[in-house]
């Protein structure tokens, strides 16, 4: 099995000497020194909590390089958790929790496009983003996807192959209103034509 490239990202000598002395005899992993951060297939970072400092760290790094982010951090409120999520982590461990154990199995599945946390953490996350849905997004008539549903029934018939006259004698919508839809569809997603905004739904499990 092909090793993870790993670097360890944090100011504190402590945190990187107990990170290291768990993490350097793991066989998943290889353990790349901060002037190879570049070449990391993820990136652990090491934080108190996630505050100002730390989220424009965190965005920094998601804009920089391609690595993955997993973040090992002492305290996460609500806040910091959905602010961790935004600026790209895909797996979070708790100082405390951070055996050799779960911070191999949060990077190896960070470097496989997956991600984790604890069930705890993620119950949280799980439970604003349906607070989020219910009190702001449905009141607009909006998903988590950016689309009305309105937009997806247009998008899921144009998958079953209607042209724009027939979907807009399905609704009951103007066809000027069926060519406003996907015209608003594809530009705010800046997606380059109709089949593009059709693969799109479908990689996002809308239609």
């Amino acid at each position: 099995m092909e090793r993870v490239a790993v670097c360890i990202h944090t100011d504190d000598p402590i945190s990187r000497s107990g990170l290291l002395s768990q993490l350097r005899t793991c066989p998943e992993l290889r353990i790349l020194p901060p002037e190879e951060q570049d070449r990391a297939e993820v990136l652990l970072v090491v934080a108190d909590t996630v505050d100002d400092p730390t989220a424009a760290l965190l965005r920094r790094l998601r804009r920089t390089t391609p690595a993955q982010l997993v973040l090992v951090v002492s305290r996460v409120d609500d806040t910091g958790l959905t602010t961790a999520v935004e600026c790209g982590v895909v797996a979070l461990e708790r100082r405390n929790e951070a055996t050799p154990a779960n911070l191999v199995r949060a990077i190896v599945s960070a470097a496989r496009g997956g991600g984790s946390m604890p069930p705890d953490l993620l119950g949280r996350l799980l439970e604003q983003m349906g607070r989020l849905q219910r009190r702001t997004l449905d009141p607009r008539g909006l998903a988590f996807s950016g689309l009305q549903p309105r937009e997806i029934e247009v998008l899921r018939l144009v998958a079953e192959g209607f042209g724009t006259r027939e979907i807009a004698e399905h609704l009951a919508y103007s066809e000027r209103t069926v060519k406003n839809v996907l015209y608003d569809v594809t530009n705010r997603l800046q997606l380059r034509n109709r089949s593009h905004a059709v693969a799109y739904a479908i990689r996002e499990g809308l239609i």
